[in-house]
């Protein structure tokens, strides 16, 4: 442009370089990590906020809302799908995934969150223009003004068809799951309205960190005391659990940082235990992890072991899993062994073991509030693909404990067809030779486990994942 076109160019706003918002970029960056590479956020964004405080350019709230910003979005996905359908004119599908990343990060503060709207939609557009150019920006502030003329529950009468036309698409948009997983849920729950209601929404909540103490090299006294009174609470049933309120942070123990003591839900402890804790007929001696990847129950159940003077064995089939196994179970306190094996194939002899546990590769239902990603991206199709697998590692599991030894199938999945299903159909080829056990015992103190024999632990009712436990033993 020379002199003369300069002197003819109108006087409008001065040209701006966009400002870069390190918070809501490190969360766009996780968004599209999340969609282009199918990672997952608990795997993505913790390397990047590390990253971000070594640059200077993060502190702890900071942090915190970029971990919003994240959680939040993916959990509401599909409600924040719906209400941008609603205010654009094309379908989402013809919407470059990157503008709708944008767009939905911009729901999320103005739906979300207590962010101010003219401040969300304004950090929107400015995010925009910044990772998409000034073009889409304008299409970006477009929809998220349309957005800010309504909040969440003004929006939802809007999207979501009526609870007595279409009960499950209602609870599907308000509560922001696929309509099938809802279906599957609400039939694994039974009940009304309100139980589903109460498990979607808490599917929707940050869940609690909860610390284990590995037996015989931490204690949950010593990991509550390492921390402030006000950071730390006991595990609501397991002895060895330690729940962490806002602020605390499990870098910052020892014992979690010499791998001592381990980062893990309470129900995960929880269906370890009631293994550990099942009556045997006879000797007590071996026992078995059969799909021991990450490691988190082995090293559990190999603390239980050698107190008692038995041994563990903790197979896991992908050789990278079972280093894993193997570091989480270092410095355990008697033997183990730690083996890359497929559950399916087993090298060892039948009957060799007294124990066993198989926690068996399934959908992951039941932990959409630590994997909200995960509930967008199962179809029911994957139920047909685990099927066989889930009943191949049972069916292992029942031939290789011993007469009068214990099987715990263990999922962390509601879904019928992945719990009660998969024990029904193996239990009817060992008739005679396998029978259930009565789980509730081992889960003392644990209210509202319903009538047994075996086991759903609920996140609205326990505040664990739901995981799915059964008791078999071996009887001929």
């Amino acid at each position: 442009m020379n002199e003369q076109d300069r002197r003819r160019r109108p006087q409008g706003k001065p040209h701006r370089r966009p400002k870069k918002d390190p918070v809501r970029m490190l969360a766009f960056e996780a968004l599209r990590a999340v969609d282009e590479r199918d990672a997952y956020a608990n795997l993505v964004l913790p390397p990047l906020l590390r990253k971000a405080r070594e640059k200077g350019d993060f502190d702890g709230r900071d942090a915190a809302l970029a971990t919003e910003l994240v959680y939040g979005t993916l959990r509401r996905q599909g409600t924040y799908d719906a209400v941008i359908a609603a205010c654009v004119d094309r379908p989402l599908r013809e919407v470059d995934p990157p503008v709708l990343d944008v767009l939905s990060l911009g729901v999320h503060q103005l739906l979300g969150t207590r962010i101010p709207s003219h401040a969300a939609v304004s950090a929107s557009v400015e995010l925009a223009r910044v990772v998409l150019g000034d073009g889409r920006a304008k299409f970006v502030n477009a929809v998220l003004r349309k957005v800010a003329q309504d909040d969440l529950d003004g929006w939802l009468e809007r999207v979501a068809p009526p609870y007595d036309e279409d009960p499950e698409e209602h609870l599907a948009v308000v509560h922001s799951h696929p309509r099938w997983v809802v279906s599957a849920l609400w039939d694994s729950l039974g009940g009304g309205r309100a139980g589903i209601e109460d498990l979607l929404a808490a599917d929707n909540e940050r869940p609690e960190v909860t610390l284990v103490a590995r037996p015989g090299r931490a204690t949950a006294g010593e990991l509550r005391d390492a921390l402030d009174d006000e950071a730390a609470l006991p595990g609501r049933w397991s002895p060895y659990a330690v729940r962490l309120s806002e602020g605390g942070e499990p870098g910052a123990i020892a014992a979690v940082r010499e791998g001592r003591a381990g980062v893990q839900d309470e129900g995960s402890q929880l269906v370890a235990l009631a293994l550990a804790n099942a009556p045997l007929d006879g000797r007590d001696q071996a026992w078995l992890d059969g799909c021991a990847g990450p490691g988190g129950k082995a090293a559990l159940l190999a603390g239980l072991a050698a107190e008692r003077g038995a041994v563990l064995l903790a197979a896991e089939k992908q050789p990278h899993r079972a280093g894993l196994v193997a570091r989480a179970l270092a410095g355990n306190p008697g033997p183990y062994q730690v083996i890359a094996a497929d559950g399916t194939r087993p090298p060892w002899r039948p009957g060799s073991f007294d124990r066993v546990l198989m926690d068996v590769p399934c959908t992951g239902l039941g932990a959409l509030r630590r994997r909200p990603e995960a509930r967008w991206r199962r179809r029911p199709d994957d139920l047909d693909d685990f099927a066989p697998l889930q009943r191949g590692l049972l069916r292992t599991a029942l031939e290789s404990v011993r007469v009068g030894g214990v099987v715990a199938y263990v999922t962390c999945s509601p879904h019928l067809a992945e719990t009660r299903a998969v024990v029904g159909d193996v239990l009817k080829q060992y008739d005679g030779s396998a029978e259930l056990l009565d789980a509730r015992p081992q889960l003392p103190g644990v209210p509202a486990l319903g009538d047994g024999p075996d086991v759903q632990l609920w996140p609205h009712l326990h505040g664990t994942d739901a995981m799915y436990l059964a008791l078999i033993r071996r009887t001929g």
